[in-house]
């Protein structure tokens, strides 16, 4: 297992670091085998880790409700990121936070998550991937922890997912996330060519629009190998007045049939196993394509469903943008420049829609991760979103004001009176105020020290 140091002796939540550290190297000490054992039960990770704070008794307390509380809003309260993408994020150890992002997702795309831990950061971290439909539980479909740190799943519909990333109870630390589409067959249908080679799409209009297109078709000289894109059993084999020579192969892991059309020669027969790559025939222009220039048609049907848009199964794989544009501020407290709404995707720049929250220039934010040329920031009241990493100043560099204090103050980690005390600044001591929310005032003391006070 990975090395834990203890954190220092200070209040969390009105319990003692020492009394949580303690439940959690506990929980530690058997995560390794009962992660694996969780890997062959219906328990994700991330629920028999959550049973273990139960068993714990870690439940009761406030960081372990904190937790319990957050990964719950995580599936309620998502922000709207578009596939492929890149976010580095921030763990921090004194405040459990989940994080959740929802995307579309098309039926036989492969979703691709990946997860690096900067150097030092041990902690161990759930991913958990949701089906999410308005009126419904998150359907389950994916889930994994850093056991593994790269995954794949399979999209079985058009459908929203929800991705939720959670560190262990005193996680800290940096990481990076990368979440893209690539196509679930593993060989693309025409030997040589590629999406590129596609030149009419699902849904096209033939025959005067008195019918649609079941497929794509995928341009080739005549003669090209079309090949099986998965591995399985020919089912049929044949000749029609539309699809002239055809193959039928049947993909029963996924209980699936991919239909081959126009072949100019079938070099296949009915019961023939065959692997990726193997050749089921030649491109043509056969059956209703014979005035048109030799291509592939190619479809997929599956059982109980029928005909299906293929080229999610085909598209080629697209790499995110890179995370991080200009310097990292993760962990870093800024300001806006100008009042703006908090916003529930990186895509700040098109004016597009816009969350509750209204954000002023005086309350500070905590970048707690970086999409591109957006921040992910929390706010005083919690709130997570996105602001234009442009529209924002230093609250360490540019400090609203400097005063020396009148009396004693105790330093708190957030704006709340039940919030933990991590110290006192007293009479006289010098502060930069960093931002305000309310009635609370984040300040830097003498030794650099950050916290909340009432002013």
């Amino acid at each position: 297992m990975d090395e834990v140091t203890p954190p220092p002796h200070r209040l969390l939540g009105g319990f003692l670091w020492p009394v949580l550290f303690a439940g959690v190297l506990a929980l530690a000490g058997c995560s390794k085998q009962q992660t694996l054992q969780a890997l062959f039960q219906k328990a994700t990770p991330h629920e028999a880790y959550a049973r273990q704070l139960h068993q714990a008794g870690l439940d009761g307390r406030p960081a372990g409700r904190t937790w319990l509380a957050a990964a719950d809003k995580a599936l309620r309260d998502s922000l709207v990121v578009t596939l492929p993408f890149a976010e580095t994020g921030y763990f921090r150890p004194e405040r459990p936070l989940a994080a959740s992002y929802r995307y579309a997702v098309r039926v036989g795309e492969q979703v691709h998550v990946s997860l690096t831990l900067a150097p030092g950061a041990g902690a161990r971290v759930f991913l958990d991937a949701f089906e999410v439909e308005p009126g419904r539980m998150p359907l389950p479909v994916a889930s994994a922890d850093t056991m593994v740190l790269d995954f794949r799943y399979r999209a079985e519909n058009d459908a929203q997912h929800l991705l939720r990333l959670q560190p262990e109870l005193l996680a800290a630390g940096r990481y990076t996330l990368k979440v893209s589409r690539e196509p679930s067959l593993s060989v693309f249908p025409v030997q040589g060519k590629t999406d590129k080679a596609v030149a009419s799409f699902w849904g096209s209009d033939r025959d005067g629009g008195a019918r649609r297109h079941e497929g794509i078709d995928i341009m080739a000289p005549r003669g090209t190998a079309a090949v099986a894109a998965v591995a399985g059993y020919v089912t049929r084999t044949g000749e029609t007045p539309l699809g002239g020579r055809v193959v039928w192969l049947t993909d029963a892991a996924h209980n699936e049939h991919l239909y081959y059309a126009h072949l100019d020669k079938q070099l296949v027969s009915p019961g023939q196993h065959v692997q990726p790559g193997d050749t089921l025939g030649l491109v043509g222009n056969t059956g209703n394509a014979r005035t048109t220039v030799p291509h592939l048609h190619f479809g997929i049907y599956r059982g109980g469903r029928g005909a299906v848009d293929p080229f999610p199964f085909v598209r080629h794989t697209e790499s995110p943008a890179p995370a991080t544009v200009g310097p990292d501020r993760r962990s870093e407290f800024v300001r806006l420049r100008n009042a703006a709404w908090l916003q529930p995707t990186a895509a700040v720049s098109n004016g597009g829609s816009r969350s509750r929250t209204r954000l002023s220039t005086q309350e500070p934010l905590l970048v707690v991760g970086q999409q591109g040329p957006a921040l992910r920031v929390l706010t005083a009241g919690g709130h997570v979103g996105y602001v234009p990493a442009k529209a924002v100043v230093s609250a360490k560099d540019a400090p609203l004001r400097r005063l020396n204090l009148a009396d004693d103050k105790e330093l708190l980690t957030g704006p709340a009176s039940g919030a933990p005390a991590i110290g006192v600044l007293v009479a006289h001591a010098s502060v930069a105020v960093l931002g305000s929310s309310k009635d609370y005032s984040l300040v830097r003391g003498p030794q650099n020290e950050i916290g909340w006070i009432v002013l």
